[in-house]
Formats: C-alpha cells, sequence, structure tokens
C-alpha cells in the first residue's frame, strides 16, 4: 500500500483529492508545501516569539522556565505555536491577528500562568513529575487502528 504522501487518485468532479505529508498536512496533489521562516520550534521561540512577547515573569504572577525545553507541555504549545504561526503567516489580511487572538494569547497564558508547565520553576528549573494515572480496565478504549469495518 502506498503512503498518503504518495497517493495521486483524481477526484471524478475535475482536479486532484488532497494528499497528506508526512506531518499529516493535507493540500492538492502537486501544490508545494509553503517553505517554513524558522527550522524549528526553538528557533522560532528564540528569534520570534520572545523578542516580542515582553512580559514580567516575577514568579509571582507569570512564571518562565529557562530551560523551557525539558517540560514537554511547553514543547508541545510552542510547537504549536510554531507551526500555527508559519501556516498564519501566509494570510495576508487577517492572518496574525487571528495566530495572536486564537493562538499565541491563550497559549502563552497557559504558559506563563502561576499553575501552568512552569509552576514549580520560580527561581529555577525544576523537574516536572507527570501526574499519576492507572491503565483503563482492557477493552475501555479498543484501539481504532486495529477497527477493519472502515
Amino acid at each position: 500500500m502506498a503512503s498518503r504522501a504518495a497517493r495521486t487518485e483524481k477526484n471524478p468532479f475535475g482536479g486532484s483529492e488532497p494528499v497528506a505529508d508526512e506531518h499529516g498536512d493535507e493540500r492538492p496533489v502537486g501544490e508545494e508545501k509553503p517553505e517554513t521562516v524558522y527550522g524549528s520550534a526553538e528557533e522560532f521561540l528564540h528569534d520570534q516569539l520572545l523578542p516580542c512577547y515582553l512580559r514580567d515573569v516575577d514568579g509571582k504572577k507569570a512564571i518562565w522556565c529557562a530551560n523551557w525545553y525539558l517540560h514537554p507541555e511547553a514543547i508541545s504549545r510552542i510547537t504549536a505555536l510554531w507551526r500555527a504561526w508559519e501556516a498564519l503567516r501566509l494570510e495576508a489580511d487577517t492572518g496574525m491577528s487571528i495566530w495572536w487572538i486564537q493562538h499565541a494569547d491563550p497559549t502563552m497564558y497557559v504558559l506563563l500562568s502561576t499553575d501552568g508547565p512552569f509552576f514549580n520553576c520560580a527561581g529555577s528549573h525544576r523537574a516536572p513529575k507527570p501526574m499519576h494515572y492507572e491503565l483503563a480496565p482492557a477493552g475501555w478504549f479498543p484501539d481504532e487502528r486495529l477497527d477493519t469495518s472502515r
């Protein structure tokens, strides 16, 4: 079976079916994915986000950890911010407004909040500990990848 990225099915109504690349992003066959401005979430954070998102992170109202990359939630949120920024920068009229209002503001509010992922790092980094969990009984959450009825 060919990978999703290699699929070239034709739409009976004209055009091509969308294909997904290695990141799951879909676009019509033959349409190139735009080149990113930044090569990684870290580069985006250092060169774009932090220089223009200035806040007093005093440990009382807001907390930031210089070792943000040691916090899985922060990595995921900053990566999502970067990818959203890369996509929305291409929308000339309202792209950046949408990015700030719907992505940056709520994400940074969570990241910097005193009960956010850096809650334990006021002053210096302290390793995050995942919340305790127990596995649900077998069969409660069947593996959808194994569903053959599709």
